[in-house]
């Protein structure tokens, strides 16, 4: 069965990019473009792994990854956060994340990421 990718962007050109580029690579891919919406799809979809934008409006990544990482049942789901942030790998890192991409990122490099954390798991 695939590994299932959870990808959060408040911008619709990287979720189309990303859940192409993933089914590409034969993920199950699902996409979200409200933050707020994300605790219930996890528990829904029961995603390997989420690809979470920092800079999102209303809840920003930041504190999505906080609340996940509070919760017993999203504790250990692991987290690659993607932002165009000078400080994002700071923020991202202090809030839990797995790994950290810096926009505009290397489709490649992001895909080496992917694999690992999701073998990891």
């Amino acid at each position: 069965m695939p590994a299932k990718i959870m990808i959060c962007d408040d911008d619709e050109g990287i979720l189309d990019l990303l859940e192409m580029v993933f089914n590409d690579e034969g993920y199950e891919t699902v996409p979200e473009i409200n933050s707020l919406n994300i605790a219930s799809i996890i528990t829904k979809e029961n995603p390997d792994l989420l690809v979470l934008d920092l800079w999102m409006p209303v809840l920003s990544g930041d504190q999505v990854l906080k609340a996940l990482r509070n919760n017993p049942e999203t504790k250990d789901l692991p987290v690659i956060v993607i932002s165009a942030s000078g400080d994002g790998k700071t923020i991202a890192m202090n809030a839990g994340a797995n790994d950290f991409l810096a926009k505009p990122f290397d489709l490649d490099q992001l895909l080496g990421r992917v694999k690992t954390l999701v073998k990891a798991a």
